[in-house]
C-alpha cells in the first residue's frame, strides 16, 4: 500500500495487520490470553471491579457517523476532530472525499452536541487531520498533506507525505500558516502535540534512523526557532508504530502503540516524563483499550474527564467513533501540579459588605511580572524626550476581555484553585466597582490563608475614544489627547495607541471637552457630558482629525523614528535573548503586522566592559538574533536590516573605567529600531444615509 492520501495512519497499520492476523493466531494462539483475563501488567492499574466504579464511558453519539471520527482535541468550549465531508471533492486513491476538521460545542455531561466546518482558512480541498492548540487558543498546529500552491505534491516515489502545518487566531479566522522547518518531502510528520507550557512539540514521523515503522519525536521551541528532531528512544518507540502522542500538564505523555504488549491492535499508553528519570510505559488497559484500534486520547487538565477513538464493536456506530470517558477520581498513575483550593472573598470598601457576583479572572504570571497571556494586552506607543517612541503594552479594557473564570457567590466567595509555588495576576471586576488587580504567589503553607479583595465603588465613566482620519478609513496613531472637566477646570492629557484608541476616567456629573492634537493634522474637538447618564460603564467619542498631506496617511510612524525596545536583555558575553524576555519583540512583530509596508533597521548595542573589536562583532550576532525572533513571527527578511554597534552609544554614564552595578550594565544591553521605510496604502471612505461607514 502506498502512503499517499491522509489514511491518518491506522488505517495503514489496520491494512497489514488485518491481512496477518489469521496466521498470527494460528500460531500464536498458546500464547494469547483472552480479553476477559488481561494483562497482569494494567490489572493492577485498572482491576475488574476498580475500573466498573470510577470510568464511565459513552459514545459521542451526536458527532460519530457511519464513517471515521477521530483524533478529538479540547478547544474553547468543546472539541476539534477529524471526520470527512459529506460532499466535495474525491480522493481518488479511497474514492471518499478528504478528511477535515470539525468543531462540536459541548454539553454540561460534556457530550459534544453538532458538528460543524472548524475553519474555512485551516481546511483545504486536501486533507487536513489532527490538531493540537497552545494554552491560550490562539496558536494552532495541524496536519496537512504535502501540498504547494494548494495542489498535493508527491515525492519521487508518488507518494504524498503529510506535514505539520501552524497558524495563529485572526481576528475572523485562522491565519499566517506557516509549514514547520523540520518537515521533508522524503517522510511524513504528523499528530502534533504541544506541551501545557508550549516549549515541547511531540510527534510522530516515519523519518529514517528510527525504531520501526512510525516513531514519536519531539522538538523544543527556543529563542531561535524549532530544535531538530529528538526521538523520544527505546523506552517508548518500539520495531512497530508509535503514534497520536498527547501531552498533558501533568507531565504525562499518552500515546497509542501495537508494538507494546497489549490487548490487541493499537491500545493506550502512557508514561511519566516529568522528571528527569520517566517513568515506564503503563497500558491504560479497560475500559480504554479494546481487541480493536484505540488511539488519540486527550485529557482535561483536572484529570477527570477525557475523550479518545476507538473502532470497538460494543456501542460503535460506524467505522472509528469518538468516546467520551468520566474519572471522578482521576486517572492512577498521573501525578497533577499541587493545588492549593484558596478561599477569595470580595469586599466593598466603603460599607465591609460583601460582594456578590464579582467576577474573577486568574492569569499565570511570567519572569518579567506581566501575564503570561499575550491576549490581554493592546499595544501602544508612547514618545519620550529625546524623539523616541517606546512599545508598550497596555490591558485591555474589561469588556474585551474572555468571561470570568469564577464569580463569587451570595456570600461574595469563591474558592480558587491555585497551582503551588506559582504566581498569578488575579484580574476582578464588578459592575459599578473599580476594577481590582492582584498578583498573588500561592505557597504550600497550611492552612491556607483566605485572600481578600478590597474594591472601591466606582464614581466615574470610562470614555472609549475612537480618533480617526477625516474622510478615511485610517486611525490616528499616538496623538495627545486633552480632556477638560468643565466642573473643576482640570486638564488630563493621554495618547491614542496604534489604532487610534484612547481611554479615560470621566467624573459623573459633568460637561468635558475633548482636544485631539497631532503634528500635520488639523487639531480634533468633541464633547461629552455624564449628566442624568444611568447605569452605563462606558461612553463612546469618535473624533475626526482632517489630515494636511495625504503623504502623512501612507506614513503613520514617520520615517526616521527610532523604537527602543527596553525590556530585551542579554546576558553579559552572551548573544541570545534570554528565554521569555522577548516580550518587546512580539509587540515591534504585531506593529509590523500592522504595517506592512514597514522596513526598519534593527541595531544591537552592547555594555562597555570587553574589547571594541569583540563587542561590536558580539552586537551584530544579537541583532542578527533579533532578526531570526521576528522571522519567526511571520515578518519577512528583506523588511529587517541588522547592524551592531558595540559599545560606542552608551544610555548612562556606564563607559570604559567606570564602575557600574549589573543593573546599569544591562540597561546598555539594548536593541533600538529605526524606522527607514512605510508607505500605506489608503482608502477614501464616506457614510451612508445610515451613518454607517462605506
Amino acid at each position: 500500500m502506498t502512503y499517499n492520501t491522509f489514511t491518518y495512519l491506522t488505517n495503514w497499520i489496520k491494512m497489514t495487520s488485518k491481512f496477518f492476523y489469521p496466521l498470527i493466531v494460528l500460531i500464536c494462539l498458546p500464547l494469547i490470553l483472552p480479553a476477559q483475563r488481561k494483562n497482569k501488567k494494567f490489572e493492577a492499574l485498572y482491576g475488574r471491579e476498580d475500573y466498573r466504579k470510577d470510568i464511565r464511558l459513552s459514545n459521542a453519539s451526536n458527532i460519530n457517523t457511519g464513517g471515521m471520527e477521530f483524533s478529538p482535541v479540547l478547544y474553547g468550549n468543546g472539541i476539534v476532530y477529524v471526520s470527512r465531508r459529506k460532499n466535495g471533492p474525491i480522493d481518488e486513491n479511497t474514492g471518499q472525499t478528504f478528511y477535515e476538521l470539525f468543531y462540536a460545542e459541548l454539553d454540561p455531561n460534556g457530550q459534544p452536541i453538532k458538528g460543524q466546518n472548524f475553519s474555512v482558512e485551516i481546511n483545504s480541498h486536501l486533507h487536513e487531520g489532527p490538531v493540537s492548540f497552545n494554552r491560550q487558543g490562539n496558536e494552532i498546529f495541524f496536519t496537512r498533506s504535502n501540498q504547494r500552491l494548494g495542489l498535493s505534491k508527491a515525492d519521487k516515489k508518488g507518494r504524498v507525505r503529510l506535514k505539520i502545518y501552524k497558524a495563529n487566531k485572526g481576528y475572523f479566522d485562522w491565519e499566517d500558516i506557516e509549514e514547520l522547518p523540520f518537515n521533508d518531502n522524503s517522510y511524513s510528520c504528523l499528530h502534533p502535540a504541544l506541551s501545557a507550557d508550549g516549549k515541547r512539540l511531540f510527534f510522530a514521523s516515519d523519518k529514517p534512523g528510527g525504531f520501526g515503522g512510525m516513531d514519536i519525536y519531539f522538538v523544543e521551541r527556543t529563542s531561535r526557532g524549532w530544535s531538530a528532531p529528538i526521538n523520544l528512544g527505546p523506552e517508548i518507540n518500539t520495531p512497530k508504530n508509535e503514534v497520536f502522542p498527547f501531552s498533558h500538564e501533568s507531565g504525562t505523555l499518552f500515546f497509542s502503540s501495537d508494538g507494546h504488549e497489549g490487548l490487541g491492535g493499537l491500545d493506550l499508553f502512557m508514561i511519566d516524563l516529568s522528571d528527569r528519570k520517566w517513568g515506564r510505559v503503563i497500558n491504560l488497559g479497560l475500559p480504554f483499550n479494546s481487541e480493536k484500534d484505540d488511539l488519540g486520547l486527550v485529557l482535561r487538565s483536572d484529570g477527570t474527564r477525557g475523550y479518545f477513538t476507538s473502532n470497538r464493536e460494543r456501542d460503535n456506530r460506524g467505522q472509528d467513533d469518538i468516546y467520551l470517558f468520566d474519572a471522578p477520581n482521576g486517572l492512577k498513575g498521573i501525578e497533577l501540579p499541587e493545588i492549593n483550593n484558596t478561599l477569595v472573598s470580595v469586599y466593598d470598601v466603603e460599607s465591609s459588605r460583601r460582594i456578590l457576583g464579582a467576577g474573577l479572572r486568574v492569569y499565570p504570571l511570567s519572569k518579567d511580572g506581566m501575564a503570561d497571556n499575550d491576549e490581554l494586552y493592546n499595544l501602544e506607543m508612547l514618545p519620550n524626550e529625546k524623539g523616541e517612541v517606546s512599545l508598550t503594552f497596555v490591558r485591555k479594557k474589561d469588556e474585551e476581555l474572555a468571561d470570568p473564570q469564577y464569580v463569587t457567590n451570595r456570600n461574595g466567595e469563591v474558592v480558587v484553585p491555585f497551582e503551588v509555588a506559582k504566581s498569578f495576576l488575579v484580574i476582578v471586576t464588578k459592575r459599578g466597582y473599580k476594577t481590582k488587580e492582584i498578583k498573588f504567589t500561592s505557597t504550600d503553607q497550611l492552612p491556607v490563608r483566605p485572600l481578600e479583595v478590597l474594591m472601591e465603588p466606582n464614581n466615574c465613566l470610562t470614555l472609549a475614544g475612537d480618533v480617526i482620519v477625516d474622510g478615511y478609513n485610517v486611525p490616528v496613531t499616538n496623538a495627545r489627547v486633552q480632556i477638560k472637566n468643565e466642573c473643576t477646570g482640570e486638564v488630563s492629557i493621554t495618547n491614542t495607541d496604534i489604532e487610534g484608541k484612547f481611554e479615560h476616567c470621566l467624573e459623573i456629573g459633568c460637561n468635558f471637552g475633548i482636544r485631539v492634537i497631532k503634528e500635520g493634522y488639523e487639531e480634533g474637538w468633541s464633547s461629552v457630558s455624564t449628566e442624568g447618564i444611568r447605569g452605563n460603564r462606558y461612553i463612546a467619542a469618535e473624533i475626526s482629525m482632517k489630515v494636511k498631506s495625504l503623504d502623512l496617511l501612507k506614513e503613520p510612524i514617520s520615517v526616521g523614528t527610532v523604537i527602543v525596545l527596553d525590556n530585551i536583555y542579554y546576558d553579559f558575553n552572551k548573544s541570545a535573548i534570554r528565554s521569555g524576555e522577548a516580550r518587546d519583540l512580539k509587540a515591534l512583530a504585531k506593529l509590523m503586522k500592522r504595517y506592512p509596508s514597514m522596513e526598519i533597521e534593527l541595531g544591537a548595542h552592547t555594555d562597555s566592559r570587553g574589547e571594541n573589536d569583540y563587542n561590536l562583532k558580539l552586537s551584530l550576532k544579537r541583532a542578527e538574533s533579533a532578526k531570526e525572533f521576528l522571522l519567526r513571527q511571520g515578518v519577512k527578511s528583506h523588511r529587517i536590516q541588522v547592524f551592531g554597534y558595540g559599545e560606542a552609544y552608551p544610555r548612562n554614564h556606564c563607559s570604559d573605567g567606570v564602575q557600574c552595578a549589573e543593573a546599569e550594565h544591562s540597561f546598555n544591553r539594548r536593541t533600538e529600531v529605526k524606522v527607514t521605510k512605510i508607505d500605506e496604502s489608503v482608502r477614501l471612505e464616506f457614510k451612508g444615509s445610515d451613518g454607517r461607514r462605506n
